[in-house]
């Protein structure tokens, strides 16, 4: 739980309030709690809207956050990690994978 806590409120900085339980974080909205047999989820858990994707990365990359660079016919990103939307299908402009210390998948989402 320290890895977590330091994770989410010092380098992503939403905030986090250890309880006996776990991890509140961002005021309360997201709850992380421990478990002993723990196995990461193979798909994204937690997505964070963010104004500018590019800004964003390179803020959590500067803290030391490995962005997940996937290549296949479906899913391509770029140098820094980032797919990108040309518009040409549904969803988000751009997205970026990342892990949290227990391998957790997380995204950041730059909505159209």
């Amino acid at each position: 739980m320290a890895k977590a806590k330091q994770f989410y409120g010092e380098t992503l900085e939403v905030g986090a309030t250890e309880g006996p339980e776990g991890l509140a974080l961002m005021g309360g909205k997201v709850f992380v709690y421990p478990k002993p047999d723990h196995s990461p989820a193979t798909f994204t858990v937690l997505n964070f809207i963010v104004e500018d994707i590019d800004t964003a990365v390179d803020e959590i990359a500067g803290k030391g956050v490995t962005m997940e660079q996937y290549d296949s016919e479906m899913l391509k990103t770029d140098a820094k990690g980032i797919c990108r939307n040309d518009g040409a299908m549904p969803g988000p402009k751009a997205i970026a994978w990342f892990k949290d210390p227990a391998g957790n998948i997380l995204a950041l989402i730059q909505e159209k």
